[in-house]
């Protein structure tokens, strides 16, 4: 999980590089995915499964993929990555309303901080542009939330089935909006979305398909605080995008809180 948490941090980077709409980056890096997916499938002589499971799954993922590319051309890659790191607190919530779980104190101040950390993000910089871009990551934090769900639920060949068909559907939604929207895709910003999609996308999937076998959904949400510590590190020393000093702070109010949240409630169970 840590492995995996740590190739999905170069994402920021390789999308700000990309001169592209997000549907079409998203459904690149999907198609490269997909195709890392199925090599691995084949490989390991895997079979596919087409059930409720595999396509609830895959509908999710598609949703949070798109979403989290589209943050990131919308925001600075910090906020995009970090808003979407809330994850632990929508879990929170789906244990309290679905699971009927009792809200603990410690979970009412995970939140609090949680929110004012989302509030000073949302401070640093209230252009229409990154005020969406904030909101849609925070979307995307929710949708990563069902997909833990989703993958903790499922045996494993479901599991991977289901983030093959997350794969195959961002790249139906994304690559047709080549065709109404401007893009500069020479071969430079091929090889990013290559490595986006096979490296960034489709080796950490395979590798938290296996770390979702014995790791729970909060532990894996919690190992994955390397993704919004190291993302933002990544833009800022190769693509030149510091955030401001409002959004400094939120975002390590928020990581800050949300971890010791998850270490506290793994420490009672």
């Amino acid at each position: 999980m840590l492995l995996c948490a740590f190739l999905w941090s170069i994402a920021g980077l390789f999308i700000k590089l990309v001169n592209g709409n997000a549907f079409v980056i998203a459904g690149f890096r999907g198609l490269f995915a997909g195709l890392t997916t199925l090599t691995y499938m084949i490989i390991a002589k895997i079979p596919f499964k087409l059930n409720k499971k595999s396509i609830t799954t895959g509908i999710f993922m598609c949703i949070l993929f798109i979403a989290f590319v589209t943050s990131n051309k919308l925001t600075t890659a910090a906020n995009a990555i970090v808003l979407q790191f809330t994850t632990p607190l929508w879990l929170m919530l789906y244990n309290s309303i679905i699971l009927k779980t009792k809200l603990k104190k410690n979970d009412t101040i995970a939140v609090l901080f949680s929110l004012i950390g989302i509030t000073l993000c949302f401070l640093d910089k209230m252009e229409g542009g990154y005020l969406l871009g904030n909101i849609v990551a925070i979307f995307a934090g929710l949708m990563m939330g069902v997909m833990y769900v989703c993958l903790g639920t499922s045996n494993g060949e479901d599991r991977i089935s289901g983030t093959l068909l997350g794969h195959l559907f961002t790249a139906i939604v994304g690559i047709p909006c080549l065709a109404f929207t401007e893009n500069h895709l020479n071969s430079t910003a091929f090889l990013c979305l290559i490595i986006l999609g096979v490296v960034q996308l489709g080796i950490p999937y395979i590798l938290l398909n296996f770390a979702s076998q014995t790791c729970p959904p909060l532990a894996c949400s919690l190992l994955g605080a390397v993704e919004p510590l190291f993302n933002p590190i990544w833009v800022a020393l190769f693509a030149n995008e510091i955030p401001g000093i409002l959004a400094i702070i939120g975002c390590i109010i928020v990581i800050a809180s949300v971890t010791c949240w998850c270490i506290s409630d793994i420490n009672k169970n």
